[in-house]
């Protein structure tokens, strides 16, 4: 909703405003200048990074029309199921959990979160690291060290998509003016002709330099912001993870430890003590 919301006020405003003065919207529509800018710099995209980025890129898309799923529901989700897990290992073991983070698809423990299943990177990154909790081998300390290091390659590798979009945006107001430039070369080429005819080039000649301009600050740079934001959240949920299983290998109680992980949340998102109780009992 909020991306329709800032398309309508951008284009409104500029469009509106351009209207008010006497402009005639219709001036600004130029398929021409739209397809050399916006070409140019998909271009120079392809050009500064590798085909998967790219493709990562135009995929990307879809993220605008679907809000971040980090909400305070799905962390609810996550701190109930890390709760569940820890309370099996203190009450049967470690070794009791083995089969539920072997084939999580098919545990009786995991299933009681379809929301969590659907994220299977997530789910992956809890049942690699239980795993090596059960296997006993790795100090506290040096479990965090190895989550830390898987977690920054993560994030880096997040941030690569919305960077070559941030990229794309601050290329198109250059090629913006390309587009400007090569409508005063054709404007050159009809000097001589009539006053009205060569004033109609040059208004199309700078309509590029809007265009540029507008897409750069009006659309894409805010889409690359709105991809971190997303990037940005999702990295809570690992953080999230991590503070509680760390907490649970230095030997702290189940209820204690996800606290842990709720304490990393950030106010937006983060259950309250009372939330996290009612769902306890409401899993149960």
């Amino acid at each position: 909703m909020n991306i329709i919301l800032g398309i309508i006020v951008v284009l409104g405003c500029v469009i509106g405003g351009f209207a008010i003065h006497g402009g005639n919207p219709m001036a600004l529509m130029s398929p021409i200048e739209v397809m050399i800018i916006c070409g140019a710099s998909f271009g120079a995209m392809i050009i500064g990074n590798p085909l998967s980025v790219t493709m990562g890129v135009i995929k990307s898309a879809g993220a605008l029309l679907t809000p971040s799923k980090f909400n305070k529901t799905f962390y609810l989700e996550i701190l109930t199921l890390l709760y569940d897990i820890l309370n099996k290992t203190r009450r049967e073991g470690l070794m009791a959990i083995e089969g539920d983070i072997e084939e999580p698809e098919s545990s009786p423990l995991f299933a009681n979160y379809p929301e969590i299943m659907k994220d299977h990177h997530i789910v992956e990154f809890i049942c690699d690291y239980l795993r090596i909790m059960v296997a006993g081998n790795m100090a506290p300390h040096e479990l965090e060290s190895l989550m830390e290091q898987e977690l920054d390659g993560h994030h880096q590798e997040a941030a690569v998509i919305p960077g070559a979009i941030q990229n794309a945006a601050d290329g198109l107001p250059g090629f913006g003016i390309v587009a400007a430039v090569l409508g005063v070369i054709i404007t050159m080429g009809k000097i001589g002709g009539p006053p009205g005819e060569i004033g109609a080039a040059v208004a199309a000649a700078l309509v590029g330099t809007l265009l540029g301009i507008l897409f750069a600050y009006g659309f894409i740079a805010p889409f690359a912001s709105y991809l971190s934001g997303k990037n940005r959240d999702e990295s809570r949920a690992y953080e999230c993870i991590k503070a509680v299983l760390v907490a649970s290998m230095n030997g702290v109680p189940p209820q204690v430890a996800v606290e842990f992980g709720r304490k990393v949340l950030f106010h937006s998102v983060r259950p309250s003590f009372k939330e996290l109780e009612e769902q306890y009992r409401a899993k149960r």
